[in-house]
């Protein structure tokens, strides 16, 4: 049998082609897919409202489902966003945030209640260094932002 990975699929209560819209907006390498609809058979919505909308965002798959008010997002799933620069961490918190919440750390939940991790590529790098005084400082810069300032992780990465 034959697999293509694998599919996240995310339970919203009414909203899955709303947010569906609004991620593929966001990310490059994005588009939406198939869209089904109650046939009155299933649990859970009217026939002929929207059910599940297929949808790829920067190439990962995801299914949003319009499952009902039963279960709610919660930050122990979060979606990293690595990027490479600090446009690419203004233009995601910025239109993630937007309507949501900003967090610590570099995680914000979007309008949806989806958490994600903002994350510049260079800080992964700078935790993982092998002295761990570097590491420490960049952790510790993190610790105190909210949005992730690649020139201040630098700079305390640096020991200035």
């Amino acid at each position: 049998m034959a697999s293509d990975g694998f599919t996240t699929c995310l339970w919203f209560d009414g909203q899955a082609e709303a947010a569906a819209q609004h991620y593929v907006s966001i990310f490059k390498n994005s588009r939406l897919g198939r869209i089904t609809h109650y046939t009155g058979v299933e649990p859970g919505g009217p026939a002929g409202t929207v059910l599940t909308v297929e949808f790829e965002a920067n190439g990962q798959k995801f299914v949003g489902l319009n499952g009902g008010p039963e279960f709610t997002f919660n930050e122990a799933i979060s979606f990293q966003v690595h990027c490479a620069d600090q446009d690419e961490v203004d233009h995601y918190w910025s239109k993630l945030s937007e309507g949501g919440e900003e967090g610590p750390c570099g995680w914000v939940k979007d309008k949806f209640g989806v958490s994600w991790q903002i994350v510049p590529t260079v800080l992964i790098d700078m935790i993982a260094d092998a002295d761990p005084r570097k590491a420490k400082r960049a952790t510790e810069a993190m610790m105190k932002m909210g949005k992730l300032d690649i020139a201040a992780l630098q700079a305390a990465y640096d020991g200035a």
